[in-house]
């Protein structure tokens, strides 16, 4: 098993990810927080996120949620995809800007500079 480390781009935060769990699952068992969490079985959306850099295995996800040129694309569903690199992604999901909205500092902003809209992608 091998662990990688996943940069949320929106929050700044790092965490560690083991190859076999999804990153969500890898997220939520140190407590961290910046994927919103939903169904956890690639269901409902919440947690689509685009992979900016690096490489993952991909599982089966909805098409509700993930088009084809969405998963062409690296927009995917966090918990559908484990890492096989070092991996930095954004936050796409319908729950996006109550990340972004908690990553800015109350007193300069800092951190706002992350929720910019952009274009996403590989």
């Amino acid at each position: 098993m091998q662990k990688f480390d996943v940069l949320i781009e929106d929050t700044g935060e790092h965490f560690a990810c083991a190859d076999a769990r999804s990153l969500l699952e890898g997220m939520v068992a140190l407590n961290r927080k910046g994927i919103p969490v939903g169904c956890r079985n690639g269901g409902c959306g919440v947690c689509k996120v685009a992979i900016l850099q690096g490489e993952v295995a991909t599982r089966v996800m909805s098409r509700a949620h993930v088009s084809e040129d969405d998963e062409r694309h690296g927009r995917l569903l966090a918990c559908r995809v484990a890492p096989r690199s070092d991996i930095r992604l954004a936050v796409l999901g319908p729950m996006r800007k109550s990340v972004c909205r908690n990553s800015a500092a109350p007193t300069n902003g800092a951190g706002a500079e992350h929720c910019t809209e952009r274009s996403p992608g590989h």
